[in-house]
């Protein structure tokens, strides 16, 4: 608490802090502030919506019949891949958008209102759960359009969608980090997909890791895009939550204890 002295004799209290309770509603406002960002500009969307149809015709055709010997064969196979990798691709936008937004002087006028500091942040991490869940839908979409049926079931096919979803908003913690210190959307997006790409495309998303090296082989099976991979495949195919799965969820858990605080705390200092 801090005092103002008006006249005296009579004080005015002044409340410099906020409840969890408002936090939280203040949170959900600015998501829905993030949501409506969408819907004015739906061309934010491209990436999830676009990307995911157009990677999942691409790496289907041209390598469906190299490395499975037909389109049908690999599609257990690549659908998970191209799940796990269209989904957290998405999560870079986090940061950008951040970066961006502050640049703007938006979030300079977030200050002026009466509203929790980390209520922008939280926010526009909450809203981007959205943009994850259009991309797992629209993948399974197509994939079912050209042939996929999951052993699993629906609900395998359901809990795979949230696994997903689940790490990608923790992943998407280390892009908001990258959002707040960097000096330019540009070199979030740079350093964003510096760090991305070697994870997706050195995994075991596209192709069995035994035809790789054997000095390759070591960092796909530690990677953990490979044990996101094989834990959506695992359930899609299958129906089986196993150790992958638990292991997914375990990194997703490390990255959120990690990134978090450093987010927040380097947020909180510009904020």
């Amino acid at each position: 608490m801090s005092t103002l002295t008006i006249t005296p004799g009579t004080e005015r209290r002044l409340v410099n802090h906020v409840s969890l309770g408002q936090s939280v509603r203040n949170s959900f406002t600015m998501a829905y502030r993030g949501l409506l960002k969408i819907r004015r500009t739906p061309e934010q969307l491209i990436d999830v919506t676009l990307q995911p149809i157009i990677f999942t015709l691409m790496f289907t055709y041209i390598f469906g019949g190299a490395i499975a010997g037909d389109v049908a064969s690999y599609l257990p196979i690549i659908i998970p891949g191209i799940l796990v990798q269209t989904v957290i691709t998405t999560s870079v936008v986090t940061g950008i958008q951040l970066r961006e937004d502050m640049d703007k002087g938006v979030f300079d006028r977030f200050k002026s209102l009466p509203i929790a500091r980390i209520a922008p942040l939280a926010g526009a991490l909450l809203a981007d759960t959205v943009r994850y869940a259009i991309a797992t839908t629209l993948v399974f979409v197509m994939g079912f359009i050209m042939g996929f049926r999951p052993e699993g079931g629906l609900l395998s096919v359901v809990v795979a969608g949230l696994l997903v979803i689940v790490c990608s908003w923790a992943l998407s913690w280390i892009f908001a980090f990258f959002g707040v210190i960097a000096r330019s959307a540009s070199s979030v997006q740079g350093i964003s997909f510096l760090v991305l790409f070697p994870l997706t495309f050195l995994s075991n998303a596209f192709v069995n890791p035994d035809t790789m090296p054997t000095w390759l082989q070591g960092f796909v099976n530690v990677n953990p895009v490979s044990h996101l991979v094989s834990a959506v495949r695992d359930l899609t195919n299958s129906g089986a939550f196993g150790a992958d799965a638990w292991l997914a969820l375990l990194g997703a858990a490390v990255i959120v204890a990690i990134f978090a605080p450093l987010t927040v705390r380097a947020y909180m200092k510009k904020a």
